[in-house]
């Protein structure tokens, strides 16, 4: 597989990590007009609904001067069966330089270890979510600078969350200290929790996650009102955070179910920088997919 290829945060050591998010910060100055001289192609494998990460990376593919196509699994030979390896191996035949990938199925990628693009992973089951990581990450250095001691609570659906799994393993390694909270049954046997109430006095970084519904729908003892007061950021636990602490969330947010609605866009919220912050983010690793011909054109 191409060694450019994210699809975990684990594959990356604390050091690409940083290289990623310092030129995530370079996309914001001088970078900012930056595009490729000869357009790369980049084809967008969605086989699951996606709005943030998906036009996302469209945004960061255009602005970086990359020729896009969106795949439609519907209307493509997946329909007739064909396999996740040979409609990757087919854009890679017919001259695509890299693929971005967000699947149903967790850990898809171990499927395609024949192919020779870069492959970046948009999400992967309840596994990975790298980029959403990382701009999270982005985001965090951004406010506070350092990820030395600061506090994170990550409260929802943990156990299905790629996006849960994906920060805790970053953060930790860099020096952040992460508890998880919510809804008793969601929440791993062998990580460190927290309850809501302890959290918004706790954290520096309260990250809120999606309830997902379409995966409880039948087995959700809660009403959403009824989660919103037990596990979720009302305005009066908001009142509580401390003063410099920040709101997070990777977004879908459910209204009145993880947060109060009327606390999106609170001073303390950074939902929508968060999602400002993404671009760059992808930008940074759609120059890492192709670093040989960046390094070749800044040269």
């Amino acid at each position: 597989m191409n060694k450019n290829s994210l699809l975990t945060m684990s594959s990356l050591s604390e050091e690409e990590i940083i290289a990623i998010l310092a030129d995530a910060l370079k996309f914001s100055k001088e970078y900012r007009d930056w595009q490729f001289s000869k357009p790369k192609l980049v084809a967008n494998l969605f086989f699951e609904p996606s709005t943030r990460t998906h036009y996302s990376f469209a945004s960061a593919e255009l602005q970086l001067g990359c020729k896009t196509i969106d795949f439609n699994a519907s209307t493509s030979s997946v329909a007739k069966g064909e396999s996740l390896y040979d409609t990757v191996k087919t854009f890679e035949a017919i001259g695509y330089d890299a693929v971005v990938i967000r699947h149903t199925q967790d850990e898809y990628f171990k499927e395609l270890e024949g192919i020779n693009i870069p492959i970046l992973n948009a999400g992967d089951g309840c596994g990975n979510h790298p980029t959403q990581c990382l701009l999270d990450l982005y985001t965090m250095l951004e406010e506070f600078g350092t990820f030395k001691g600061l506090k994170v609570a990550i409260i929802g659906d943990i156990n299905h969350s790629r996006v849960a799994a994906s920060n805790y393993d970053a953060l930790t390694r860099l020096g952040a200290e992460v508890r998880f909270g919510g809804y008793e049954v969601w929440l791993p046997e062998d990580k460190p929790t927290i309850t809501i109430d302890e959290a918004v006095e706790w954290a520096d970084v309260v990250m809120l996650l999606r309830i997902q519904h379409e995966r409880h729908a039948e087995h959700m003892q809660l009403s959403k009102e009824e989660y919103l007061a037990k596990y979720g950021l009302t305005k009066e636990r908001y009142g509580r955070m401390k003063k410099n602490a920040i709101l997070m969330h990777p977004a879908p947010v459910n209204r009145g179910v993880e947060i109060d609605s009327d606390l999106v866009e609170a001073e303390k919220s950074r939902i929508f920088k968060q999602m400002e912050n993404g671009v760059l983010v992808r930008k940074a690793v759609l120059k890492r997919a192709f670093e040989a011909a960046f390094e070749g054109e800044k040269a």
